[in-house]
């Protein structure tokens, strides 16, 4: 089959606009709401703070394993030669976007200032597809088989630290240690957020997943369900057990069975553990499946978004950024920029409010909802060699 209807492009669409919607979130939450301990502390956190972060997990792993799922529906249409020189030029230029645009809106000022860059997600996206570039002239089998062994067999690889690989440590880091520092001169080096592994076998089962998406859709459907589930279930016998899958094990907690809740749901992002991927992609799955069926004016908001994640992506940062130092300039008279300044040096009287968190989330999805549906036209109504990169 080389053809793809319609309706199951929404369906990709509107799971990829609700972890768009979801990840601005998070994003606003580093912006104006920076508070000083991390939501995932067991003891500081509160509930709200904990599951403002944590819903916001789905969008990495959901993001990666579709990117793939996209790959092999444009191979179909166009064929493995130009499948293979998309992945390899679209590769090289997320590389580009992510060092020249997103570091940049990130820190407003360029890395070579600042004495570091970084990679986060769309690094690894760029260093997947470049991987996933050579992989698809293999079988489909074997790519299955490559991102099987790298997601489930990654953890075996936790207590390899760095520094055990002598003059390689630096290809340690980015490969499997999240937040890992390159040192590429004496003043200036590269902290990979994102490791590649197992980002790429992510997006390699997400390759091999765009097959299901061909099927008549009870099958596709059923097979989503069943997925889905086993994926949920195989996190919640792994995380009970805390026998494999995170290096970061649960407890019950002192401050009670919410709390204990907690700890059980948070596992390691960085690099994601087998678990995390469990805990995100097996929900993803369950949510295709809903999707498949359903067609209301909610899925159609989301897809708006989902059709054009990478210009929501890009553009994001600077509006959120900008946004924070404007708001807290003109109504308390700070410019500082919450998220890269430690909090020993935050302004004296600052506290952070996720209602205000909230409140401009609640502002800002509108206002973004109007710029993709106004991309998104000009995007589907033009033929520019360009706009597929963006």
């Amino acid at each position: 089959m080389s053809t793809l209807p319609v309706s199951r492009v929404t369906t990709l669409d509107v799971l990829r606009g609700l972890v768009i919607v979801l990840m601005a979130l998070d994003h606003i939450r580093d912006f104006f709401g920076a508070a000083p301990f991390a939501p995932e502390d067991m003891k500081q956190t509160t509930a709200l703070w904990f599951f403002t972060r944590w819903v916001t997990h789905f969008c990495a792993p959901v993001f990666v394993f579709l990117a793939g799922t996209a790959a092999y529906l444009y191979g179909l249409k166009a064929g493995v030669p130009a499948l293979r020189r998309f992945l390899w030029t679209r590769g090289l230029w997320l590389l580009i976007v992510e060092f020249l645009v997103i570091n940049l809106s990130w820190m407003f000022d360029w890395w070579w200032n600042e004495g570091f860059m970084f990679g986060q997600v769309i690094w690894v996206i760029g260093m997947s597809m470049l991987l996933l570039s050579v992989l698809v002239s293999i079988p489909l089998r074997w790519i299955g088989a490559f991102g099987l062994v790298l997601v489930v067999g990654h953890n075996l690889l936790d207590s390899i630290r760095p520094e055990a690989v002598g003059s390689f440590s630096g290809l340690w880091n980015v490969l499997h240690i999240g937040w890992g520092w390159v040192p590429i001169s004496e003043s200036f080096g590269f902290l990979v957020v994102y490791p590649l592994i197992p980002w790429v076998g992510v997006m390699a089962l997400g390759y091999v997943f765009g097959t299901v998406m061909l099927w008549e859709p009870a099958r596709r459907q059923r097979w989503l369900v069943r997925t889905g589930l086993a994926v949920c279930l195989l996190f919640i016998a792994l995380r009970a057990t805390n026998w494999y899958g995170d290096a970061a094990h649960w407890a019950p907690q002192e401050r009670g069975l919410l709390y204990s809740l907690l700890s059980f749901l948070n596992t390691s992002k960085y690099p994601p553990s087998l678990l995390f991927l469990c805990m995100t992609i097996g929900p993803g799955l369950l949510l295709l499946a809903l999707f498949d069926r359903l067609q209301n004016p909610l899925t159609q908001f989301l897809a708006v978004f989902g059709r054009v994640p990478f210009f929501f992506y890009i553009i994001h940062f600077s509006l959120i950024h900008a946004a924070s130092r404007l708001y807290f300039w003109s109504t308390q008279g700070w410019w500082t920029d919450f998220f890269s300044t430690p909090p020993e040096q935050w302004p004296d009287g600052y506290e952070p409010s996720l209602s205000l968190v909230y409140l401009v989330w609640a502002v800002f999805i509108p206002v973004m909802y109007l710029l993709c549906r106004w991309y998104g036209r000009y995007k589907f109504s033009h033929t520019h060699w360009w706009l597929k990169y963006v």
